[in-house]
């Protein structure tokens, strides 16, 4: 996975975590799974329900924001129905929501050692770090071709002034017109004056 893909995923994540958040789900928590022992995913969000209906709107709202935002749909959707245990499948991490009995029973996160359990709000502070660290790369790689254009540019002034500097040498500086006949014309007149005064 790319990097840019990496982080598309957190944002994700992080907005299906605000989406649980704001339809009220209980001890929400982000696994992010080994990469070594799971090739099903690279996170699992795990929220509870008190009862079926607030489990259906959770997972209704968390769907509608990733559509609304970012035009994605769940790979999958399943036990919409029953309300128990809902599961939406975005390829890159899966949400579960849960009835709280039903998560006790299931206890993903006991089965799921080896991931690193995290808060949202520790969640939110790895991607925080890892935007500031993409931005960090990305005006690295910007600073080289700057400096590459600002130095095409300044040559091609230095090119200019040398080739300038070359043609006024080599055709010596004309007159101008208007300048040669307002001399001519101050020196009839000038002759006119002295042709009076005798």
């Amino acid at each position: 996975m790319t990097a840019t893909a990496a982080i598309e995923t957190l944002i994700l994540v992080q907005t299906a975590a605000q989406a649980c958040e704001d339809k009220k789900g209980e001890e929400t928590r982000i696994l992010a799974l080994d990469p070594s022992e799971s090739a099903l995913a690279d996170f699992f969000l795990i929220t509870s329900a008190s009862n079926e209906r607030q489990a259906v709107a959770i997972a209704d709202e968390i769907e509608l924001k990733i559509k609304h935002d970012y035009g994605i749909y769940p790979n999958s959707v399943e036990g919409r129905r029953q309300g128990d245990w809902i599961l939406l499948d975005y390829v890159d991490f899966v949400v579960h929501v849960f009835r709280a009995e039903r998560r006790a029973f299931y206890d993903i996160e006991r089965l799921r050692k080896s991931a690193r359990p995290l808060t949202p709000a520790e969640f939110d502070a790895e991607l925080k770090v890892a935007l500031a660290e993409k931005t960090r790369e990305a005006r690295a790689k910007a600073k080289p071709a700057a400096k590459k254009a600002s130095a095409k540019k300044a040559a091609a002034k230095t090119v200019a002034k040398k080739t300038a500097a070359k043609a006024a040498k080599k055709s010596p500086a004309k007159k101008a017109p208007a300048k040669t006949a307002a001399k001519s014309a101050a020196k009839k007149s000038a002759a006119k004056k002295a042709a009076k005064k005798k």
